[in-house]
């Protein structure tokens, strides 16, 4: 039972179609860890153009695989990159996300048997 991630809007717009919802969570696994990965990086060293555009690739993954407070942790650091990094807060904001997505990757493979 996924707890982190829910593929209801994916079956949703695939009429439930199981390798559509296979495609989608590869991806996920395949491209969010790497962005998360250079959001850490962007925010270490204030590069914002980076953290940004690492949030914005990312946005709809989250959206898709219905993880609402992912999703809205990501739009703050979003938020926090277009105006260059005026709240202290984003590190643990982004601490959240992270595990957030770590957890999901961890059911992910569990749940679709992935190595």
């Amino acid at each position: 039972m996924a707890l982190q991630y829910n593929l209801s809007k994916v079956y949703e717009i695939s009429e439930n179609d199981i390798d559509f919802a296979y495609q989608i969570v590869n991806l996920f696994l395949e491209e969010v860890p790497a962005e998360i990965k250079s959001m850490k990086v962007g925010i270490e060293e204030k590069d914002y153009t980076r953290v940004y555009t690492s949030a914005h690739k990312i946005k709809p993954s989250l959206d898709l695989l219905g993880m609402d407070l992912a999703y809205d942790e990501n739009i703050e650091i979003m938020t926090w990159a277009k105006s260059e990094g005026k709240r202290k807060e984003i590190k643990e904001i982004f601490k959240s996300l992270k595990d957030r997505v770590d957890l999901a990757v961890k059911e992910i493979k569990k749940d679709f048997k992935l190595a």
